[in-house]
């Protein structure tokens, strides 16, 4: 079985402006990198569903979802924070950004697919119940998760997010959830100013200094979120996959390389394998610098195959 790979064609048509740095080209950067390592022919392409109003009310306030259909503009751009806005195609972005995370799940539950990545914007995890925040509208991975727990039955769900920045939204969502684990590296102190101290037994901040590279995210990785993932014992993992903790990356201050972001992708990888059936569900967050992330995402992708199979690993060196 192969990696799904689902996106929609209005993730490229939201666009905050010029000059921001989560721009459409972020789509176009990936694709051309999976061309260029010879991956994309290998992945099952999907264009993404939008996700309905049911699936996004698992999530999201009545009241917000209301709120964000009435901004949303005809024409020119709405701001719904001082980062994030939206012009024309951004509802429909987002509602297929949330509805490629349910679908992914599906195809995954289904069998029709072995793992997934989701290439789509606007990204997701600052989103809040009620709030939009960070150039997020909608909390996709969070709408996936629920998906899961509450479409296919299943009991125990993790969230391994390595994004730079905290997670503020995916928190705010299930720190109460006990059926949620939610694990985070980010940069603190540092924007959205939050998470470090806010753990419990189903949510582990590793909060991490500026500056910090790939020895001291796998340290905390090694001592605190892998060890939580095998007490936990999930029955499917989700990625926030931010690639913003780059060393090239402009919006933040570590130092990691693309072999990190394969590292923790094959560890959490080992993981699923033995507790959750191999079912992981990856979506894109940050990553800001359109060559690294091309490479991130390659690297992210590649250790998703290889570790499933698929022929595409073939064309890689371990």
């Amino acid at each position: 079985m192969t990696t799904a790979y689902l996106t929609h064609p209005d993730c490229l048509r939201h666009d905050m402006g010029s000059q921001h740095p989560e721009q459409p080209a972020r789509l176009t950067a990936i694709e051309a990198a999976l061309h260029a390592a010879g991956l994309f022919e290998n992945l099952h392409r999907l264009e993404a569903r939008s996700a309905t109003r049911e699936q996004l009310l698992r999530a999201h306030d009545a009241s917000y979802l209301d709120e964000i259909e009435r901004i949303a503009p005809q024409s020119g751009l709405a701001f719904l924070d001082p980062d994030t806005t939206m012009n024309s195609y951004s509802l429909s972005a987002a509602l297929h950004a949330a509805g490629a995370l349910t679908q992914a799940v599906d195809c995954v539950m289904q069998g029709c697919a072995a793992n997934a990545f989701c290439a789509v914007r606007p990204p997701g995890h600052h989103a809040l119940r009620n709030r939009a925040m960070g150039f997020c509208i909608y909390n996709n991975v969070a709408i996936g998760t629920l998906h899961a727990l509450e479409s296919h039955g299943l009991q125990r769900v993790a969230i391994v997010d390595f994004d730079v920045h905290h997670g503020n939204g995916t928190e705010d969502i299930f720190h109460d959830d006990p059926r949620v684990m939610l694990c985070s590296s980010f940069q603190h102190p540092y924007y959205p100013f939050s998470g470090a101290d806010s753990g419990n037994e189903h949510i582990i901040p590793m909060p991490l200094a500026a500056g910090s590279g790939g020895k001291e995210f796998r340290s905390a990785w090694l001592a605190q979120g892998l060890p939580a993932l095998e007490r936990f014992q999930p029955q499917m993992i989700f990625f926030s996959a931010g690639f913003d903790a780059h060393r090239d990356d402009p919006l933040a201050g570590f130092m990691l390389l693309e072999t990190d972001f394969a590292w923790i992708t094959e560890q959490v990888m080992h993981i699923a394998d033995r507790c959750a059936q191999g079912r992981v569900v990856s979506t894109l967050e940050g990553g800001y610098e359109l060559e690294a992330l091309g490479l991130s995402v390659v690297a992210h992708i590649h250790a998703l195959s290889k570790l499933r199979g698929n022929d595409s690993a073939n064309n890689f060196p371990d």
